[in-house]
C-alpha cells in the first residue's frame, strides 16, 4: 500500500505530478523540474521529504554503541547539536545505508536514515543496540521539511521567534537546534542539506507542516519536486542509496573513504573487511562523467575503459551546466578513453572529480 505525507493533498493542490517513490506517493515536481532546479541554485525552495525516518537513540551506552555501529568516528563530535554524516555497513563492509547521526547529549543521538531502507535499517538497530541497552525509538510525529538554496536560511530565521533568530543565523554547517517558530511551533532545525546549496532541514510536528508550508510559500519560498532534488544532488556530488551504492557495494566503491575513521582501537562493523579490501587494492571506483556533446547520461549505460567494462549509476541533464554528467562504478587503474554505449553507440566523455557544481557554479575542470 502506498503511503502518503501530511501534505499529500496540499501538493496535489498546487498541480503536482506525484510519483511511487519507494512505496511513497511523492511530488516529482510542480509543473517544472527545470524550473525548480534553478530555482534553489538562485532564491530558495522547499521540499517536502516527510518520507524520510527519523530514530532517537537513547541509553548509557548509546556512544559506545554507534562507535561500533557506525564507520566514521563519533568521537569527531565534540559539541551537542554537530553532526555526522556516516555509512552504517554489513560485515562483508556493504553499505546498509548512508545516514546523518546528530549529538544531542550523552545519552541522546537523533538518527536520519533513508525511507526505502526504513524496516531493514530499524531492524538492523535494534539488533545492534540490544547488547548496548540503547533504545531505538522511530518518530512518526516527526515531518521534515528541506529548505534549500541562497536565501533559504533568511526565509526560514523570518518565520523564527525573536529570541532564536540570532542563534539560526549563527548556526554552523553540519549542526542543528532546537527553536520556535513565532507562531509556538516546537522546530528542530539542522543546516544540512542534499542539493549542494546552503538551507536548513526542518524537523516538526506532523501535526503543523501543512501551516508551516503554508507560511515558507506565503514568504516567497516556492515548492521543489523529487526531480528537481535528483538532479541537484548529482551535479554537488552526492550519493542516492540503491543506486550508487547497496549492501554488496563498499565506502572504498562508493567514493566515500572520507566518511572511513579507521581509528586505533574501534573495531565497528565492516571494518576487518575495509582493511582486507583496502591492502588488496579496491577492484572497482566510482568516477564522475561529462558527456560535451548531445545525449544524456542513463543508470545501466556501459562505460568502456581501457581496463574493462563499468556501468552508469546516477546519470542525468544537469541544468546548471547545460550538459549530461553521471557517476560510474569503472575497473581501477588508468582508464584511458572512456566511452558510453548509448543505444549502440559508442560515445566519448570525460573523467573528471566531482561534485560538478558547488555553491551554484561549475566546479573547475567541469
Amino acid at each position: 500500500m502506498t503511503q502518503k505525507t501530511l501534505l499529500n493533498d496540499t501538493h496535489r493542490a498546487l498541480g503536482a505530478k506525484m510519483v511511487d517513490f519507494g512505496g511513497w506517493d511523492m511530488p516529482i515536481h510542480y509543473g517544472s523540474q527545470l524550473d525548480e532546479h534553478h530555482l534553489v541554485r538562485r532564491e530558495a525552495g522547499v521540499f517536502d521529504v516527510s518520507h524520510m525516518t527519523v530514530v532517537d537513540l537513547r541509553g548509557d551506552q548509546v556512544k559506545p554503541f554507534l562507535r561500533r555501529l557506525l564507520a566514521n568516528s563519533i568521537d569527531k563530535l565534540k559539541v551537542p547539536g554537530k553532526a555526522l554524516y556516516s555509512c552504517m555497513l554489513n560485515p562483508r563492509g556493504g553499505v546498509i545505508d548512508d545516514l546523518i547521526v546528530y549529538y544531542l547529549g550523552d545519552d541522546f543521538f537523533r538518527m536520519v536514515v533513508n525511507a526505502s531502507t526504513r524496516e531493514k535499517d530499524l531492524a538492523w538497530l535494534r539488533e545492534q543496540a540490544a547488547p548496548f541497552g540503547v533504545s531505538v525509538e522511530q518518530r512518526p510525529d516527526l515531518a521534515i521539511l528541506a529548505v534549500q538554496g541562497p536565501q533559504a536560511r533568511q526565509s526560514v530565521i523570518g518565520l523564527a521567534r525573536d529570541a532564536d533568530r540570532d542563534a539560526l543565523a549563527k548556526l554552523g554547517r553540519f549542526a542543528a537546534l532546537q527553536a520556535q517558530s513565532d507562531d509556538g511551533v516546537e522546530l528542530f532545525v539542522a543546516r544540512t542539506g542534499y542539493t549542494g546549496e546552503d538551507g536548513f532541514e526542518i524537523l516538526l510536528p506532523q501535526d503543523a507542516v501543512v501551516a508551516f508550508w503554508n507560511r515558507l510559500l506565503a514568504a516567497g519560498v516556492k515548492p521543489a519536486g523529487l526531480g528537481a532534488r535528483d538532479t541537484l544532488r548529482l551535479e554537488a556530488g552526492m550519493n542516492l542509496y540503491g543506486q550508487d551504492m547497496d549492501d554488496e557495494v563498499s565506502p572504498w566503491e562508493a567514493n566515500l573513504g572520507w566518511t572511513i575513521s579507521l581509528d586505533e582501537g574501534r573495531d565497528f562493523i565492516g571494518r576487518k573487511a575495509l582493511e582486507a579490501q583496502k591492502a588488496a587494492g579496491v577492484k572497482r571506483v566510482m568516477v564522475g562523467l561529462v558527456l560535451d556533446e548531445k545525449g544524456v547520461l542513463r543508470h545501466g549505460q556501459p562505460v568502456l575503459t581501457a581496463n574493462g567494462t563499468g556501468e552508469i549509476l546516477s546519470g542525468s541533464f544537469a541544468p546548471t551546466l547545460n550538459k549530461a554528467v553521471a557517476f560510474a562504478r569503472i575497473p581501477a587503474g588508468e582508464p584511458g578513453d572512456v566511452r558510453v554505449d548509448i543505444r549502440g553507440k559508442e560515445v566519448p566523455v570525460r573523467v573528471v572529480k566531482y561534485p560538478f557544481v558547488r555553491d551554484g557554479k561549475r566546479c573547475e575542470g567541469i
